[in-house]
Formats: structure tokens, C-alpha cells, sequence
């Protein structure tokens, strides 16, 4: 069927588009009846919770899936007619792009030519212009397995992009790299845009990338519930965005308090206190929320885009049930002092020294961030800590254990999730539990308390008999976490554990950490989502196996605020600390 007039003049048009899967015995409507269109040579962001239909939408754009129904359009080309032309036309680079990882950046360009049908008259000069504009020139005859994850990342797109498409479609391009990386590759997406006159429509799990689209299409349960300028978006919000503080006060317990006041739509821990977000446009009264802190302070600030997001997708929802009843009903730990001991501690793979003498210490009920730039050692340094990879040299100590000489004893007191879901996918939920329980030892009566635990406290019990493969990845997530923690660990490792999770879900994971730190749990923390990097009491940054800086989140803020930048954020602290870092080794 012709395409009705008009198509040619958008990038992009859905009608009434919807589409269905069945995984098991369920029924997954991912796209019900979505219509939309996306202009030409702009930035237009897919945001939306885990399954909301956005990987979805972006492989029917691709013509990799057909519609149950509806009719969809791909510059003026009918999708479900014309597929192999829609994708000789565009460029598709999925979450888990197929790099080749014992072939070289150049090869894996070469393959990727050779796939997409490039003249070899032609690829030289485009060769020469991607890899500059992704920095991988100096790194061409690198394999790829032995890239960082943001280069991957870059190089993923080189490859996209090796036949220059009109429409670039990405999705999650920045999940697992560092705010500098970021940064880089948001610089090469508006390069293509401004110098190439190119579209880019992408899927995004952070907010903050979400402002600077030009336009964001908002999807939830598979319909759209909002389409336009993120800025725009965001002044429906006047009125209904303020900063509490509270001098001397936790703020993870200020998080859990005002999060159950009333009118409160949304508390989440930034900069030095707690963001509000209320339900009705009114100031909040201190009496009312905060009733015995007489000296905390609430004033308005300017509303963004994340403040719609989770106003849209809580609205009526209610906040989430608090945990903070339950951990001052069982009381503060009495435990105190140390609980992880890192000194002079190296790790030596060959002649490369993937950690270089590090130290910190992290207390016990303290959650404690360990930060650093792609490569920069965190995971290495966390494999050393549970005990799965050894030390070179130095001193490890665990709830008391040397990992050195005894790290079996120190595994039973840990509990340990993985950046990647790790979990067996073709095993059930409850098979999974059961499994990891009789792992950690558990049985009989204990085994099945702590399982029926982990179904309730995680809201599981309705997919107890689905394949985890097959599930949602924040509920991946919450399962992975369950698993870590069937034996009740005195401490919880957690490496990059939100990458890639939506808003909703990053917010309710932390709710739950706040409640085992509270509880005297210690918590080691990976992460590249520097708004997260807000939660710890302490944390160090790293860099090439170095420690470069340590502190509290407002001591390494205080470092770079400045009259350009008098309230510096984490994600300007860390760019500022690794770029200082890159500029002395290029004058030394």
C-alpha cells in the first residue's frame, strides 16, 4: 500500500501501531495502538519504565519486527512492506551491539562495511573521519575485547554508522560507560545531527540525557503518555518542585521521612538534602512534613524533566510502602569501626597493573561508593573483595577475614550482584531462589521462610514459575538482588546495579538499600549514575588503577564549586577530577 501524503515530511510516522508477545503462558502488550511521528534532522528521545514498548518500538522502526496492527512509516517507506528497504536506509545499533572482540577496531570496521555493502573506493575517507570523531584512531589495531566499555560503546556506533544513514536509530547508547564517555558520545550524536543534517530517534534509561532531546516521547505500558519538548514538559511542574534541609541530619533517613508526608508525590536524595516533588502545585508546610525539625529549610527550585516523568508514572500511585518504621523498630546497629580493610593493595594481570596500591576503609551501616571512569579498576578491586580473584599484593580484610589466607570464611558473611544479570535465565524465579539459598547453605524450614521473604519483599510471587530470562529487567534486578540476599549478609557488594534500569526502578532499589544500611548492613557500591553517587556516606574515585580522590559527596563537590559553577553536581566533580587527571599526563 502507498504511503498517504505527508509521510516523506517527518522521519517517522506510527498509526495506531500495537504489538503483543507471548512469553509462556502470558500475554505481553508492549505497543497498544501508539501513534506518533518524529521531524528530520533532530534528536528525539524513547523514555519510559522497563517494558514500557521502547526496544520494541525501535525494532519495528528497523523493520526486525512486524505489527500486530496499525500501519508505520520509516522515511516515506511503508515498514511492513518494505523492510529491506527501510533498512538499507537507516542505521539500527541495538543495546548489546555484535562487536567482534578478537577482531581489531579496524577489522571489525571492515566486517561492518562489508555487511552494509560499502564500495572500497569509499571506505577510507569514511574510516578516517568516524574514528576521529570517536577518538579510536591512535587505537585501530586494538582488539576490541580489550576496550573499555565506553570505546566499545564508540566503536559500536563507528561500525553503525560506517554507511552514513538519514536515520540513526540507538538504543541505550550510554548503559555501562562513565559521565565522560557520556558526555563524548552525546558530542558525536549532535555532530551528526548538526553537521550531517542526520535523525536520531534513541532509548534512554537516564533522565538527565532525556533534556537534551529536542523532543521525548514518554511510553508506559505500551501506550504514549506524553510527546514534546523535555523543557516545556517540565513547566508543568512549576510550583511542585522544592529542596529540603536539614542540617545534621541523615538524609537517607530524610528521604524515608518526607517520602510518606502528605502531598508528597516523589523524595529523592540531591546534593545536600532531599528533592520534593508534590502532588498539587503548594509549598509544602515543615510542620505538616517535618513536624520536629524545626530547622530544616524548604525552598522552591526549578522544575526538569525527570520531576514530569515520575510525576506522570506516580500520579495516584501512592509513595512507597517506608521502611524506615521497620529499622527503628529493630533498632541502630551497636556495631562500629571497620568492616572492609583495603591496603596497598595491587592486581597484576601479566605486566599490567589493573589496580595500583590502592587503600580505603569502609564502617560498618555505611554505604560506600567506589567510582572511576571505564577501566578504572572498580570491578577488579570488587572481584578482589569477594574473594573471587586474588590479590597480588597487599592486605584485604572482610568482616575480619584476611582474603589473602582465608577468603571461604569471609564469602558466608557477603553477599554479592553482579553488573551483569548473572542468574541462570532458562531456571524459574524460584528455582533461582532455591538454588542461591542452598549455595549460602540454607534448608528445610529457614530455606523456605527466607524464599517466601524474597517473593513478598520483592513482589515476585506472580512470576515465581517465569524464566528470568524472560523477565523485565528491573525485575532481573530485584531478583538478582533477592539472591544476594537469602543468607542475610553482613555485607552487600553491588556492582553497577541500577545500569541500564528506568527511574521508577532505580528509586526503589535504593529504597530498599537505605533500609539494609539503616539496618547495619554495609554497602560497597559501583556506579556511573552520578545522582546515585548522592546515597553514600563516603566514596573514592578512581582512575587507571589509581585512587584519585576520597570523601563525602559534599566534600568532593566543594573542591570544584566556583563562581561559574557555585553548586557543582557529583557527574561536574568527576568530569572535573578525570579531566585534571588526563590534562597532566598530556603536559608531562
Amino acid at each position: 500500500m502507498p504511503p498517504p501524503e505527508n509521510k516523506e515530511e517527518v522521519a517517522l510516522t506510527a498509526e495506531s501501531v500495537s504489538k503483543s508477545f507471548h512469553p509462556g503462558s502470558r500475554l505481553v502488550q508492549a505497543l497498544d495502538k501508539v501513534s506518533f511521528s518524529v521531524g528530520h534532522s533532530k534528536v528525539t528521545g524513547l523514555v519510559g519504565p522497563d517494558g514500557g514498548g521502547k526496544t520494541t518500538l525501535l525494532r519495528l522502526a528497523a523493520g526486525l519486527l512486524l505489527p500486530d496492527s496499525g500501519q508505520l512509516y520509516v522515511l516515506g517507506i511503508d515498514v511492513i512492506h518494505q523492510a529491506l528497504l527501510v533498512q538499507r536506509s537507516i542505521g539500527y545499533m541495538p543495546q548489546h551491539f555484535g562487536l567482534y572482540e578478537d577482531l581489531t577496531v579496524q577489522e571489525n570496521m571492515d566486517l561492518y562495511a562489508d555487511l552494509q555493502g560499502v564500495p572500497h573506493g569509499d571506505r577510507a575517507s569514511r574510516y578516517v573521519e568516524l574514528t576521529r570523531m570517536t577518538g579510536l584512531a591512535p587505537f585501530t589495531q586494538r582488539l576490541a575485547g580489550a576496550l573499555s566499555g565506553g570505546m566499545k560503546q564508540k566503536l559500536g556506533l563507528a561500525c553503525t554508522l560506517v554507511r552514513a544513514p538519514r536515520f540513526l536509530l540507538l538504543d541505550e547508547p550510554t548503559v555501562g560507560v562513565d559521565p565522560v564517555s557520556r558526555r563524548e558520545l552525546w558530542a558525536i550524536v549532535y555532530r551528526l545531527v548538526d553537521k550531517e543534517g542526520m535523525t536520531v530517534l534513541l532509548t534512554t534509561a537516564y533522565l538527565d540525557e532525556a533534556e537534551r532531546c529536542q523532543e521525548v516521547i514518554l511510553l508506559h505500558q505500551g501506550k504514549v503518555l506524553g510527546h514534546g519538548d523535555p523543557a516545556g514538559l517540565a513547566k508543568d511542574m512549576k510550583s511542585r518542585s522544592y529542596q529540603v534541609t536539614a542540617a545534621g541530619f541523615n538524609k537517607r533517613t530524610l528521604e524515608e521521612r518526607l517520602a510518606r508526608g502528605p502531598g508528597i508525590l516523589d523524595a529523592i536524595i540531591h546534593g545536600d538534602g532531599v528533592r520534593l516533588v508534590t502532588e498539587k502545585a503548594q509549598t509544602p508546610v515543615r510542620e505538616e512534613i517535618l513536624p520536629d525539625l524545626r530547622d530544616a529549610r524548604i525552598l522552591p527550585v526549578d522544575p526538569r524533566f525527570e520531576d514530569y516523568f515520575i510525576m506522570v508514572l506516580k500520579q495516584g500511585t501512592g509513595p512507597l510502602p517506608s521502611t524506615l518504621e521497620k529499622v527503628e523498630g529493630k533498632g541502630k546497629p551497636s556495631r562500629t569501626g571497620d568492616v572492609i580493610v583495603v591496603q596497598d593493595v595491587k592486581r597484576r594481570f601479566g605486566d599490567f597493573y589493573a589496580v595500583k596500591g590502592i587503600s580505603f576503609t569502609a564502617r560498618h551501616g555505611e554505604v560506600f561508593g567506589l567510582l572511576g571512569a571505564n577501566g578504572a579498576g572498580k570491578s577488579t578491586t570488587f572481584r578482589m573483595l569477594c574473594g573471587l580473584l586474588p590479590a597480588s599484593e597487599g592486605t584485604l580484610m572482610v568482616a575480619g577475614h584476611d582474603l589473602r589466607q582465608a577468603a571461604a570464611g569471609a564469602r558466608g558473611r557477603i553477599g554479592y550482584m553482579a553488573q551483569r544479570f548473572s542468574l541462570y535465565a532458562n531456571l524459574s524465579v524460584i528455582e533461582n531462589l532455591r538454588f542461591f539459598s542452598r549455595v549460602y547453605g540454607l534448608q528445610g524450614a529457614r530455606q523456605r521462610g527466607r524464599i517466601a521473604w524474597a517473593l513478598e519483599e520483592f513482589g515476585m510471587d506472580s512470576f515465581a514459575e517465569a524464566k528470568s530470562g524472560d523477565l523485565p529487567l528491573g525485575y532481573k534486578q530485584r531478583l538478582a538482588l533477592a539472591a544476594a540476599l537469602m543468607h542475610e549478609p553482613e555485607i552487600l557488594f553491588l556492582d553497577e546495579p541500577t545500569s541500564g534500569v528506568d527511574p521508577l526502578a532505580r528509586r526503589e532499589f535504593w529504597h530498599r538499600i537505605n533500609y539494609f544500611a539503616e539496618g547495619g548492613v554495609t554497602v560497597l557500591v559501583t556506579t556511573h549514575f552520578m545522582e546515585e553517587a548522592e546515597y553514600c556516606d563516603r566514596l573514592v574515585i578512581m582512575a587507571e588503577g589509581e585512587i584519585l580522590a576520597e570523601g563525602t559527596p559534599e566534600e568532593m563537590k566543594k573542591r570544584y564549586r566556583s563562581s561559574s559553577k557555585p553548586e557543582p553536581t557529583m557527574e561536574d566533580a568527576f568530569i572535573a577530577l578525570i579531566q585534571a587527571r588526563r590534562d597532566r599526563k598530556d603536559t608531562a
